[in-house]
């Protein structure tokens, strides 16, 4: 007792003569809008979790080891100055 395409081509005929071509037009159209709606929020959700997931690698802490940055770290640091050094200064 299967379904057979004669039964679905009756079934087809009484809707559109209960309801009309335009009415079944519009509703074919709204379903058609919402479901590219929810393709795009897809699809938005998509790139968005993307987008903040490299946001996210921007922010992470830096791994790197002590060694490395202290190579890294050439740089010159003040000297303090001594006491023998403030008193010429304070002369001139």
């Amino acid at each position: 007792m299967g379904v057979s395409p004669w039964s679905i081509l009756v079934i087809l005929l009484i809707v559109v003569l209960l309801f009309g071509t335009k009415k079944l037009r519009n509703v074919g159209g709204d379903l058609g809008s919402a479901l590219k709606g929810f393709k795009k929020a897809l699809n938005d959700d998509d790139s968005n979790a993307e987008k903040n997931a490299a946001d996210k690698d921007k922010n992470d802490a830096d791994f790197e080891t002590v060694e490395d940055k202290s190579n890294d770290d050439k740089t010159v640091k003040p000297v303090a100055k001594t006491t023998a050094d403030t008193k010429t200064n304070s002369k001139e």
